[in-house]
């Protein structure tokens, strides 16, 4: 049988299930565009840049079973396309990156968009294939798939030339998807983990997105173990948090005061899906004063930054439910009081929110209260998509997420401009979800005219702009050393215009006083199929656990002299030229 490696692009995307794809048509995959316009299944989306494309599909990934999956023209929509594909890789998120490819059957040189793409991406995929044969489309594009799904996850990149697309080929008759097989874990690691745990005194669990499919599993051992829980800033949803044993992101000098009391004095850390990498540790601040039971699917992770005592490779529910059913229902070894540690937890976050709320914030809004009644006027499955910058830390720290994979963002590659277009990614994925988008003004300048295809899509996404005139996170940084902000102060900029350019509905939320009100009404168009773009004049002046944590961490690290050096600074913007202007 002949078939065009179109109709057999579209016919492998089917059986593995992508229900959306997304990118730009181009000379080079408009075959692919054509087939998957005949598709029962698969909604191509059209996007206004590559780089949303990506975010799109990555958000897909996050909060769905299917795989996201671009669908993109060569050489340059993959270079732009290049940031999302980045974030998936480093923060563990499966994605079919589909490029078209220059013609392989011309004898001439020199073609637009040639340039060899699979050296290009090699730093940030998983793997990457060309198509040379009609014949190798399906089983390429399968194990792709398996590929992306399969250990860690991450992004895989399959090239189709364009020639392939349009011609027919002799093919066999394309055969169904079938799923690889899982991951043995050793029962030699379980029996030494359960050994660990059972025997000590104040343990505790760390779980990072690795634990996403196993929320309900670790809270059966967080209560058996009678262990607080922190997750890091990816996994912040994979552990609900009106459990009263959770305490929040992180548990060393950069988390909240629930986590970092509740953690104080453990002995055994469980962690679950988790690289003790930067953002997870606040800087490194952690110190390892307690034995480490280390369990993720990816072996290279272990014994990097703190030591393992134990490594157990495997998928995180596998493993969890193997735990759970070797430890003993109650440790004889455990010093805590059940109810006075939750009472702890409890007194801990309750004060930490009544700081926030008794800074006084003058003309602006108070994050606290903000996020306070955004999580009061929202389902428990909304999903939020928050941005990359000091947005991010205040969602982190003062709002409740209570479901997996309900509160997604850019982590180890922290790329800024994630939130407009991931949220339109998570509400094609989730069609019945409230989705809401928490966004800083410098992250929102950088996507925001991706508005326009939620207002094509007619998807009901509230985007709150954080909005202050600085890139705070670095601004906030800057105080303390230079005394002086250099390149992260805003121009002026109407988001009313960018509301009206792309069609949305903009209100604005201007004191603490309009809170409640702004929010029903966005919450309301959203209803109606209408995003909904909402200027929030935030006050930032106040800097989070996170913030000044990671600030005292990297300045502890410091050699002695350096130490005295950035001091001296300081000290001399300070006295000496603290009216010095503004760099412009």
């Amino acid at each position: 049988m002949k078939w065009t490696g179109a109709k057999l692009v579209r016919y492998a995307l089917e059986q593995l299930g992508v229900r959306h794809t997304f990118g730009i048509p181009g000379v080079h995959n408009t075959e692919i565009y054509d087939e998957l316009a005949g598709s029962p299944t698969i909604r191509p989306v059209r996007v206004t840049h590559e780089a949303g494309a990506a975010f799109m599909a990555d958000a897909v990934s996050r909060t769905s079973d299917s795989i996201g999956t671009l669908l993109i023209v060569p050489a340059a929509g993959v270079t732009l396309a290049s940031s999302g594909i980045a974030e998936a890789y480093l923060d563990g998120i499966p994605m079919l990156v589909i490029s078209g490819g220059i013609r392989t059957d011309s004898e001439f040189h020199n073609q637009v968009h040639e340039i060899d793409q699979l050296r290009m991406v090699e730093g940030y995929t998983k793997a990457r294939y060309r198509i040379r044969d009609h014949r190798e489309i399906v089983p390429t594009l399968y194990e792709a798939y398996r590929v992306a799904t399969g250990g860690e996850p991450g992004p895989v990149f399959v090239e189709v030339p364009a020639n392939i697309q349009l011609f027919p080929g002799e093919v066999d008759e394309p055969p169904p998807f079938k799923h690889g097989a899982g991951i043995a874990v050793s029962d030699d690691a379980i029996t030494q983990a359960v050994d660990l745990l059972s025997r000590a005194h104040r343990p505790g669990l760390f779980l990072g997105w690795g634990a996403h499919g196993a929320s309900d599993v670790a809270v059966a051992i967080a209560e058996r173990l009678n262990a607080p829980v922190a997750t890091s800033l990816q996994g912040l949803s994979v552990f609900p948090a009106s459990h009263p044993l959770h305490t929040g992101m992180g548990f060393g000098p950069a988390a909240v005061p629930a986590a970092t009391e509740a953690f104080k004095q453990c002995d055994c850390v469980l962690a679950v899906g988790v690289r003790f990498g930067e953002i997870a540790t606040g800087s490194y601040g952690i110190q390892p004063t307690w034995r480490l039971v280390h369990v993720d699917i990816n072996p290279d992770v272990f014994n990097v930054n703190y030591p393992a005592d134990v490594a157990i490779h495997g998928d995180a529910r596998d493993v969890l439910e193997r735990l759970l059913a070797a430890l003993p229902e109650r440790s004889t070894s455990c010093s805590r009081d059940d109810e006075a540690l939750r009472a702890q937890i409890r007194r801990d976050k309750e004060r930490y929110v009544a700081e926030w709320l008794a800074h006084d914030s003058g003309a602006r809004v108070n994050p606290a209260r903000f996020f306070g009644q955004l999580r009061a006027s929202l389902r428990d499955d909304a999903i939020m998509v928050a941005d990359d910058g000091n947005h991010t830390f205040l969602a982190a720290e003062l709002f409740p997420v209570q479901r997996s994979r309900h509160f997604i963002s850019p982590t180890d590659f922290n790329c800024m401009g994630y939130c407009v277009p991931a949220a339109i990614g998570a509400r094609l994925a989730n069609p019945q979800a409230q989705v809401v988008g928490i966004v800083g003004d410098g992250a929102f300048l950088m996507t925001c005219m991706e508005t326009l295809t939620a207002t094509e899509l007619k998807l009901g996404i509230v985007y709150f702009v954080l909005h202050d005139g600085e890139l705070s996170q670095i601004a906030q940084a800057q105080k303390l050393p230079y005394n002086r902000k250099a390149c992260t102060v805003l121009p002026s900029f109407q988001v009313r215009g960018v509301a009206e350019a792309t069609g949305a509905a903009f209100l604005s939320m201007n004191t603490n006083a309009d809170v409640a009100p702004v929010i029903a009404e966005a919450l309301r168009l959203a209803d109606e199929g209408r995003p909904a773009i909402v200027d929030v004049n935030i006050d930032y002046s106040k800097a989070t656990r996170f913030t000044k944590g990671i600030i005292k961490s990297n300045f502890e690290r410091m050699p002695a002299h350096m130490k005295l050096r950035m001091a001296g600074r300081a000290l001399y913007r300070r006295v000496v030229r603290p009216t010095e202007p503004e760099p412009t």
